[in-house]
């Protein structure tokens, strides 16, 4: 197939940037770091990027397409080059550009190194030799964040970083939350007193596009408020940030709504708010302020009072709450509602297609699941095969 990329060329000697543009001939299950490759290859050999194991592993090849970050080995061109699409390829985000797409990741590795990205054992060996084991579910806690492979997608897109580069960043944090949860780590609270200190977790801007970008679905946003709600339970509440989610909850179990006329002088403190009065007036005036009495009662607010005191009638608070709800969100997400058997969901219209199992005999008419057969190119060859309209395999392929 024919690939176009368009490539920024930095050199960091001379300042200069310039936007250069390759036309290759490239396999069609070539990857954008296939494409890459080919192009240092037979084209250009001083393009310069990483790369290391090519199969989302190592986070090494990270850089942006059509501006937002991605791994080169992940991202399939067929698809791209059969619309006819020409991608715009560019170093990451928010740290120093070193030549073409490779970045000075040191800043990266400070950050990560500051939250202590090791275990401190908070017990003593088990005797005889034994090993220290722990529940399942206790290590469920912190499976997304034991994910991250540290290739810096999620520091590219954080508008936060952006915006003030002493940030600690997503990655930074969400390898912190990896420990915080850690049942054998001994340093917890030490750990969250200092992701609350300047640049730490209240500086994230909520925009989540780190959760959008990351390759592995770590979810750094979420490891985050993870941080935040363990602070809270732990009484580590002195920013400010703390102190509006405090009243969110409040204002929220009460009225239903965020009552932000109240935001100020309840986090802030009278002497503050009083400063904010002039600001205020201007917002009433142009209607961007709803009047502070009677407070707005949600007409259904005992929806949200059942959840606030369900929450607490389980005993379930900080991050243990949040992880609570992903894997509620995970069961919804598939379907699973009422108990159904997966048969039964895979049923239901518009469900995901039933995985393909090897030996397993596809039936009469079917199209397969994801991976059947009938479904996906599984021989080997000079010339990839193709997937045609009527799922019949075509030339070369399995029969």
């Amino acid at each position: 197939m024919q690939v176009g990329l368009k490539v920024w060329r930095f050199n960091s000697r001379s300042g200069e940037r310039e936007l250069q543009e390759f036309e290759i001939s490239a396999p069609e299950e070539a990857t954008l770091l296939d494409c890459l490759d080919i192009v240092k290859d037979k084209h250009d050999g001083t393009l310069a990027y990483r790369k290391s194991c090519r199969m989302m592993i190592c986070g090494s090849c990270g850089m942006r397409m059509d501006g937002a970050a991605v791994l080169a080995c992940k991202v399939r061109m067929y698809e791209i080059a059969e619309a006819g699409h020409v991608p715009v390829i560019s170093a990451m985000g928010n740290l120093p550009i070193v030549k073409d797409l490779v970045v000075d990741m040191q800043p990266f590795w400070e950050k990560f190194k500051s939250v202590n990205p090791y275990l401190q054992p908070g017990y003593d060996e088990p005797p005889d030799g034994k090993e220290y084991r722990v529940k399942q579910e206790r290590m469920n806690v912190i499976h997304k964040e034991a994910l991250c492979i540290n290739c810096g997608c999620c520091v590219s897109e954080c508008n936060a970083m952006e915006s003030d580069p002493d940030f600690l960043g997503p990655q930074a944090l969400a390898k912190g939350m990896r420990f915080v949860g850690d049942p054998r780590d001994g340093a917890k609270l030490a750990r969250l007193e200092k992701l609350n200190g300047e640049h730490g977790i209240w500086e994230c801007t909520r925009c989540y596009f780190c959760n959008e970008r990351c390759p592995k679905g770590v979810d750094p946003r979420d490891a985050i408020a993870k941080l935040g709600a363990e602070s809270v339970m732990e009484g580590i509440d002195r920013d400010m940030g703390a102190k509006h989610a405090k009243w969110f909850v409040t204002s929220a179990k009460t009225t239903g709504w965020l009552r932000e006329t109240e935001l100020v002088p309840k986090t802030q403190g009278v002497v503050t708010a009083i400063k904010q009065t002039k600001f205020a007036l201007g917002l009433a005036m142009k209607g961007k302020v709803p009047p502070p009495f009677p407070p707005h009662v949600a007409k259904n607010v005992q929806e949200s009072r059942r959840l606030y005191d369900l929450v607490h009638e389980q005993g379930i608070a900080g991050y243990a709450g949040i992880v609570q709800g992903e894997h509620a969100l995970a069961k919804l997400s598939h379907g699973n509602v009422q108990g159904e058997s997966l048969e039964q969901i895979y049923d239901r219209p518009g469900s995901f297609s039933r995985p393909y199992l090897q030996d397993e005999e596809i039936p009469s008419g079917s199209e397969g699941g994801m991976g059947a057969l009938n479904q996906a190119d599984t021989t080997p060859g000079e010339e990839p095969t193709k997937m045609y309209g009527d799922n019949q395999p075509g030339e070369g392929a399995a029969k």
